[in-house]
């Protein structure tokens, strides 16, 4: 697979357009059924990068996504790379082999076009509205841990020849658009006057000026950073947050791929993590007379909690299975080098779990004080009582940065959240 050079038949997609492109394709035409004047169809993109199209036919549904050449957050002043859709659909077939009914079946996917035509989760929502809403999904870090525990393993130097992984690191090495956005808004502007930054005003002005001048603080970013960008030690998702997930109450699916790059394992484990703590901190916030929401804010650490333990579990059990190309058997004939083994592996899932709570304190920083904040927050109407969830929060994620020998185990993170939220 290569990147595809500058499409010439892209335009952008409207509600006039979008049948024309789906009657020609005969299994889409056949899955969603009737004629194209039978489909109903509406616009939903609410994200920041794409447009989204739900259609919903006679016999059946589909999804359509589609690159625009700007982040819509921003608008046109922003340029953006339309190759992203082509690395996220990239991602989806590396990933699926292994990840089975976690993500949504690709149908189809046009590289001119740049748009992705796949399942529609339905009656799915996404994981953030349902946290914030107080909802609870029993199976959720179950299904989270392994998914990451399987989509980095299997495309870890652990379960792959080196010459597959060096090919998949420089095709998503092209990836450099969306990365950049990483590099600049998770690593570097929360700590600057950038004109992109925002945060609630006047009540957090105080603390993100100590921010931009904690120069231990911006030493520890700097060196998750350096990290980012050299230990490439799996394909990742590269932008695992509680909106990249959609769930029911019995099913988990991960969407949204297209910041996919190799970096270090710890970072998607860091995004999915650091999302969690950020909407236990906003629990207080959403609170009403008939509910003060700390059953939900207990569930959600404990979820927090559990998804580093499925991970770290998972992730074991692959490693013991697999013929792994990290510990060649051919090397070990003597079953005392079990023990060993062993250790080693736990002595690596230990350096993983360090960088789990280091990228978690980036991102739960850079969606406070950066930009892109979270609806966990943003949904919170009176500033004052935001404020108070959101530099809670704050002072945790510098902690974990400054001291991070405080946190040698899952315990002991949970325990400083659960101090901290009140």
């Amino acid at each position: 697979m290569q990147v595809p050079s500058a499409a010439s038949r892209y335009q952008t997609l409207d509600l006039a357009a979008v049948p024309s492109l789906l009657a020609g394709l005969p299994d889409v035409r056949a899955r969603l059924g009737g004629r194209p004047a039978d489909w109903q169809i509406r616009e939903v993109g609410d994200g920041n990068l794409n447009l989204v199209f739900l259609i919903d036919g006679p016999s059946g549904t589909v999804c359509v996504k589609q690159a625009v050449p700007y982040v819509r957050a921003a608008g046109p002043s922003w340029p953006m790379s339309l190759e992203r859709a082509f690395f996220e659909n990239a991602y989806y077939q590396a990933v699926a082999p292994h990840v089975g009914r976690r993500i949504p079946e690709v149908y189809h996917y046009d590289p001119e076009l740049y748009c992705t035509i796949m399942e529609r989760l339905s009656p799915h929502i996404i994981l953030r509205r349902g946290l914030i809403a107080g909802n609870v999904y029993p199976d959720l870090a179950l299904h989270m841990g392994e998914y990451v525990a399987r989509a980095c393993f299997f495309t870890s130097d652990l379960a792959q020849a080196c010459e597959r992984k060096m090919s998949g690191v420089a095709l998503f090495a092209g990836n450099q658009a969306l990365t950049r956005i990483s590099v600049d808004l998770i690593f570097s502007d929360p700590y600057l006057a950038s004109e992109r930054n925002r945060h609630t005003s006047p009540q957090l002005d105080g603390l993100a000026r100590e921010f931009q001048r904690d120069a231990g603080l911006k030493i520890a970013v700097a060196r998750f950073g350096r990290k980012f960008l050299t230990q490439a030690e799996a394909l990742l998702h590269g932008d695992l947050h509680s909106g990249s997930v959609m769930v029911t109450g019995d099913d988990t699916r991960v969407i949204d791929p297209e910041f996919a790059l190799y970096g270090p394992i710890g970072f998607d484990l860091g995004a999915f993590f650091g999302n969690l703590l950020l909407n236990a901190y906003a629990q207080p916030g959403h609170a009403t007379d008939s509910d003060d929401r700390s059953r939900q804010q207990a569930w959600v650490l404990g979820q927090a909690r559990q998804f580093w333990l499925a991970f770290r579990r998972h992730f074991l059990e692959l490693w013991r299975e697999a013929g792994s190309e990290g510990y060649p058997g051919m090397l070990f004939e003597q079953a005392a080098d079990a023990a060993q083994i062993d250790a080693a592996r736990h002595a690596y899932l230990e350096a993983i779990f360090a960088d789990m709570l280091g990228f978690a304190a980036c991102k739960m920083i850079r969606r406070i004080l950066g930009f892109a904040h979270v609806l966990d927050f943003d949904a919170i109407p009176d500033p004052l009582r935001r404020a108070e969830c959101e530099a809670r929060a704050l002072r945790l994620a510098r902690r974990l940065l400054t001291h991070p020998a405080e946190f040698a185990s899952i315990e002991a993170v949970i325990d400083a959240a659960s101090g901290g939220i009140q």
